[in-house]
C-alpha cells in the first residue's frame, strides 16, 4: 500500500520540476506552483521516511533486549504499567477491536485531512508545522533503524497480542513486513498525532479544533491498549515535536532575512 521511495523520489523531482517551471502569472498558476512545491517537498520526506524504514526492519539483532531494557527503564522511572491498562480492557472486545481498527486507519488519513486544511485555511502558518512534521518524521525514522520489539512480543510480560486475537492485524505472525514492527521506538503514530493536536489548537480557534485532541488521544490509546508500542515510545516522539517546535521558532529570523529581498510571497511561504 505504501509507495516506494524511489517512485517517491520521481514524483517529488516532477513537482518540484513543475513548480521552477511554471510562471505564477495569476492566481490559479500560483496556486499550481505552491502546491507543487509543498506536495514535492513532503514527497521528498515521505521517500526518506520510507526508505529509513527500510533500513530498520533490516535487522531483528537485539530488538528483544532492547524492548526489554524500555520495560525495565520504565519501572524504574515508575510510568503506567501498559499490561495493567490493556488488561483493563481486554473485557470490552468492541474496544480491543476499535484500537486495532483505528491504529490502522487513524495513521495516515487524519494526516492528509491535517496537511490541506492547513494549506488551505492556515497558509500562513503552513511552513512552520510543514517543516515541524518533517522533522519529527525524519528524526522518528532515523532512531528507528535501531530495532527495538513492542510490548505484544512479550507474553512472559503480561502482554496479549491483540491484533492477532481481536483483528483486524497490519503485521504479519512471522514479525516482518514492510510496516516495520520492530521499528517501536518511537511511535511515530504518536509523534504524528500529536503534531496534528497541537497545532490544531495553537492556529484554530474554531471549537473544531478540539478535533485533533481527540486524535492525539485516542491513537495514545491505540497504540498502547493493544501494545503496539511502549509508552516511552510515544514520550519520546512528543519530545521530538517540542524539539522540532523550539528549531523552527529560532530558525525563523534566519529564513527571514535569506528571504526579505528576494520574494515577500516566498518568505511567507517559507517562514510560515
Amino acid at each position: 500500500m505504501w509507495l516506494p521511495w524511489k517512485a517517491a523520489l520521481w514524483c517529488a523531482l516532477v513537482l518540484a520540476l513543475i513548480s521552477v517551471v511554471v510562471r505564477p502569472n495569476g492566481r490559479w498558476l500560483r496556486a499550481v506552483v505552491d502546491v507543487a512545491r509543498e506536495s514535492a517537498i513532503l514527497t521528498l520526506v515521505y521517500a526518506a521516511w520510507i526508505r529509513l524504514g527500510e533500513i530498520s526492519i533490516a535487522s531483528a539483532s537485539g530488538a528483544r533486549s532492547r524492548g526489554r531494557s524500555v520495560w525495565d527503564f520504565e519501572r524504574w522511572v515508575h510510568l503506567p504499567n501498559e499490561a495493567t491498562i490493556q488488561h483493563w480492557c481486554l473485557h470490552a472486545t468492541w474496544l480491543m477491536k476499535f484500537a486495532n481498527i483505528y491504529y490502522i486507519v487513524g495513521h495516515v488519513f487524519p494526516l492528509g485531512i491535517f496537511l490541506v486544511w492547513m494549506f488551505v485555511r492556515h497558509r500562513d502558518r503552513f511552513a512552520y508545522w510543514r517543516n515541524v512534521l518533517g522533522f519529527v518524521s525524519l528524526t522518528c525514522a532515523l532512531i528507528q533503524t535501531i530495532p527495538l520489539a513492542p510490548p505484544r512480543m512479550y507474553p512472559e510480560l503480561g502482554f496479549v497480542d491483540a491484533g492477532a486475537i481481536y483483528g483486524p492485524s497490519v503485521y504479519s505472525k512471522g514479525g516482518s513486513g514492510a510496516v516495520g514492527q520492530l521499528a517501536a521506538m518511537p511511535s511515530m503514530h504518536v509523534g504524528w498525532a500529536m503534531v496534528i493536536g497541537v497545532a490544531a489548537v495553537m492556529v484554530s480557534k474554531s471549537r473544531w479544533r478540539w478535533l485533533g485532541v481527540l486524535h492525539a488521544a485516542l491513537t495514545w490509546c491505540a497504540v498502547t491498549v493493544p501494545a503496539y508500542h511502549w509508552l516511552l515510545d510515544g514520550i519520546v516522539a512528543t519530545a521530538l515535536l517540542g524539539l522540532g517546535m523550539a528549531i523552527g521558532i529560532a530558525l525563523r529570523p534566519v529564513l527571514a532575512r535569506r528571504r526579505r529581498a528576494s520574494d515577500p510571497h516566498e518568505l511567507a511561504v517559507l517562514t510560515g
